[in-house]
């Protein structure tokens, strides 16, 4: 292709607003440009690279047998009324009314829409497993889209489902698409982590997130720096082993604490440090006010916490609903006398203090020496993880310690149950005659914001730098002076010789300075640069590998099968 003839709009000025470099050389070099806020538009290079991206993971789906399709992207309220996350998915969800008052909703994942397909055609087990999926936008309305295609509210996403009749179908589900998802990520030449991750808004368990290290990443990902352990800051777990320790019940003392509402403030004031005492934290999960309780020197886990409870809704509780059910305000709260109808939950660390100090549930009052079972009854069905990991605490395998850095989310699959299938009534008959619900599976792949991740871990600072696997172009023919006769010969010899091979060029037919093509050039990250310059009347052109920033000088005639070499290299 004549990049004379390409849509390519390089600025030279990066916008103010782009604050992340996959952001800033993505709009530089003329791939996107913004619509909206969340919104953009791609333009051709980038356009070619989604292709590229979109048929490794077709080639991988079909590998499993899965089966590409494509559904609404406007979806009747009904459908979400039924499995009740029209109200509870909260205020991304893109919510509009037709000319006849009908209620719909802009897509932002498929479960139950092609949970109800399922539902309304496939009757007996005979017919299950099955995988269906899709490549399509999808629409999140983002309360603060940023970092270009990283947070949108338009973006573009494989997303697939399994339905299985019985657990050992979801099983094997959830492994071929773990394994197809591992051959897509290495086919297109990301370095990733494959993660313990949260399920979220879409439910279920056994959830694993493919995360692509970077500076610009929103996620926090812990792993063990000796083990293979790896999970998202929201469910990482360090170690630790539950206590019984030995020791005298000091007696119950209330104190005035008129001035310490902090942990800090009570630590210096008591002279105890923070792990020894107790810090309460009021929630409102699905409308029911939940105190949780871990040591001073934790935060606790909005994410654990809810989905100990399996709540849909969890945040936390206003300061004016905890006043009026409990007569304290915040950094007066603690465990002890709580309403009968506020539920407790405690961390397993704060579940093994003795002889602790927390709020009195009175402003300006604390007590002192705490006892278990004494003061406050605490079952086993109370206590669990509600801690957020720390970097450098021991990982949860006994081994190692967690180091923490920024991470993309590129990746999530789920084992969803029965869930959604009870919901909209997707049941098969089974081996028996027996009606059971489908056993459902979720596997997304962020589609557009790989381009971020790529650019996020690939780029350098001369501009982009695309692995041969997705580049828009395999080679960039770069002519020095397109008038001159020799230049122009080989250029147009070595485009007709790489095309027959099989590859894509691009050829600068540009009447620009030499400065400003091999600028361009290196802006754009295609894998291989041809330049065609003086020594075209002796057929010797310069090649120049873009990862590397290497150049070679070769001959014509052998510039076809080195660059297959070279390309070959990279993928």
């Amino acid at each position: 292709m004549k990049q004379s003839k390409l849509l390519m709009p390089t600025l030279r000025e990066v916008p103010a607003d782009a604050e992340v470099k996959s952001h800033q050389l993505l709009l530089k070099a003329g791939f996107i440009r913004p619509v909206s806020a969340g919104t953009f538009s791609y333009l051709p290079m980038a356009k070619r690279v989604l292709n590229k991206i979109e048929q490794i993971i077709r080639e991988e789906m079909d590998r499993i047998d899965a089966n590409e399709m494509l559904v609404p992207e406007i979806l009747p309220a009904e459908l979400w009324q039924k499995s009740g996350r029209y109200t509870t998915y909260g205020p991304n969800l893109y919510k509009f009314k037709n000319r006849q008052d009908r209620d719909f909703i802009l897509g932002p994942t498929h479960e139950e829409t092609f949970t109800q397909l399922m539902a309304d055609d496939i009757k007996s087990y005979k017919k299950l497993p099955l995988v269906v999926y899709q490549i399509q936008p999808k629409f999140r309305d983002e309360n603060r889209p940023r970092f270009g295609l990283l947070r949108t509210r338009e973006f573009i996403m494989k997303d697939a489902y399994s339905f299985s009749a019985d657990q050992a179908g979801l099983d094997t589900a959830f492994r071929n698409m773990e394994s197809a998802y591992t051959n897509v990520f290495d086919r297109i030449g990301l370095n990733y982590r494959a993660i313990v991750g949260d399920a979220g808004a879409m439910g279920g368990s056994d959830s694993k997130e493919f995360s692509a290290p970077a500076a610009a990443g929103e996620d926090i990902i812990a792993y063990s720096d000796t083990t293979d352990y790896a999970a998202n800051l929201e469910m990482a777990k360090d170690f630790y082993e539950r206590q019984k320790p030995t020791f005298s019940a000091e007696p119950l003392e209330k104190i005035d604490t008129p001035n310490e509402k902090t942990i800090e403030e009570l630590s210096q004031l008591l002279d105890v440090p923070a792990e020894k005492l107790a810090k309460t934290i009021m929630f409102m999960a699905d409308g029911e006010l939940v105190a949780v309780v871990t040591t001073g020197d934790f935060e606790v886990n909005d994410v654990k916490v809810q989905n100990f409870l399996q709540a849909d809704t969890l945040e936390l509780a206003e300061e004016g609903q905890v006043k009026a059910l409990i007569g304290a305000s915040f950094g007066s709260l603690g465990p002890v006398k709580l309403p009968e109808n506020v539920r407790l939950l405690v961390d397993e660390r704060a579940a093994d203090l003795v002889n602790f100090a927390a709020g009195a549930n009175e402003d300006g009052k604390h007590y002192l020496n705490i006892n278990w079972q004494r003061d406050v009854q605490l079952t086993e069905e109370n206590i669990g993880d509600f801690r957020t990991a720390r970097e450098g605490d021991v990982a949860v395998d006994g081994h190692g310690h967690l180091v923490f850095t920024k991470g993309i989310e590129i990746g999530h699959i789920f084992k969803l149950g029965t869930r959604y299938s009870k919901a909209m009534g997707a049941q098969v008959l089974d081996e028996n005659g027996r009606q059971v619900d489908m056993i459902m599976g979720s596997y997304g792949i962020g589609v557009s914001r790989l381009l971020s991740a790529i650019v996020e871990q690939k780029a350098d600072d001369d501009g982009l730098v695309w692995p041969a696997s997705v580049a828009p172009f395999d080679v960039h023919i770069v002519p020095v002076n397109t008038k001159d006769d020799e230049q122009a010969r080989v250029a147009s010899q070595l485009e007709e010789l790489l095309t027959k091979q099989g590859l894509e060029v691009l050829i600068d037919d540009r009447k620009e300075r030499a400065g400003v093509k091999f600028a361009d050039a290196d802006l754009i990250g295609l894998p291989i640069r041809i330049t065609v310059g003086k020594k075209a009347s002796e057929d010797v052109v310069e090649v120049k590998v873009r990862a590397s920033n290497t150049n070679i000088e070769m001959r014509v005639s052998e510039v076809v099968d080195s660059v297959s070499v070279l390309l070959n290299g990279d993928k």
